[in-house]
């Protein structure tokens, strides 16, 4: 009887242990990679946050290029294993009909931003990386647009900044994720306390409740990653004026397919809509 008590005592102990020490959820939740990527021309900026520094990607469209001017931006964030470089430069041709530029971010712990991938540094970033981008745009109109994970990251922005607009692709609601996919199987004695480890500055349900500018949700019906319920979460919540675009039959990580295009076009005329009306009455 006093082993049986002595081994429950030692595992009550190493439970404890590894919730309250061991980084358990940045590392089931953060997939961090800091080899070379080739950045296909896009330019590289830092800034400082605490006592490092955040690394940015960033391209300008060919109409910027060509006007030589930048009438709007895009704040990028990605999933929570994937990198700017490899996106940046294309994306910003997406928006050829736009003298824009886009800024992607690597999150701390991501290829050139200093480390450690943790949760609880996501958010600071997130708005050091805004307050970057607002010095350089001004008055000019300032698109969120993130996708999966980087759809936490946005809406933390967007409940602290004043933004033109979000897009937001693919949203987790990731403390309702964690209990109610992965409890089950644990009988929620890992999920539950991990689940209120989640920083509350990346609570996407309670900035959704608060942020206010237009938003664009793009959700794939299929997704395998991000079960279209707790999208539905996220969507549901937000308060401010929004659109849904289902994307019909499409997975995680499938590529927008020429139809969602047409869609992100329109969809981004209808958070900066001045621009762009004015460049199709003009043709």
């Amino acid at each position: 009887m006093k082993r049986r008590i002595c081994f429950a005592l030692i595992a009550c102990l190493l439970y404890l242990a590894l919730i309250s020490f061991v980084p358990l959820l940045d590392r089931l939740v953060l997939f961090p990679s800091t080899a070379p990527i080739d950045a296909a021309g896009a330019a590289r900026r830092t800034i400082a946050v605490g006592s490092g520094e955040v690394e940015m990607w960033t391209a300008a469209s060919s109409k910027a290029r060509a006007a030589g001017r930048t009438e709007s931006y895009v704040l990028r964030f990605y999933g929570n294993a994937d990198r700017p470089e490899r996106w940046v430069a294309a994306e910003a041709e997406m928006f050829e009909e736009r003298a824009l530029e886009v800024w992607g971010v690597n999150y701390p712990g991501f290829g050139g931003s200093t480390g450690p991938a943790r949760l609880a540094h996501v958010g600071p970033a997130a708005l050091a990386a805004f307050d970057a981008i607002k010095r350089a745009a001004g008055d000019r109109p300032i698109i969120i647009f993130g996708t999966s994970f980087g759809t936490i990251a946005a809406l933390h922005i967007a409940a602290q900044r004043p933004v033109a607009g979000l897009i937001l692709q693919n949203p987790p609601a990731l403390r309702e994720m964690i209990l109610r996919d992965f409890g089950w199987w644990n009988l929620w004695l890992l999920a539950g306390p991990l689940s209120q480890k989640v920083p509350a500055a990346l609570d996407s349900i309670a900035n959704a409740k608060i942020a206010r500018a237009r938003a664009v949700f793009l959700l794939a019906e299929k997704d395998e990653v991000v079960a279209p319920r707790f999208q539905a979460l996220v969507a549901d919540a937000y308060a401010g004026e929004k659109r849904v675009v289902t994307l019909a039959g499409a997975r995680h990580n499938d590529p927008l397919g020429a139809a969602e295009m047409v869609s992100l076009q329109r969809a981004i005329d209808w958070l900066i809509p001045l621009a762009s009306s004015e460049s199709r009455t003009q043709e």
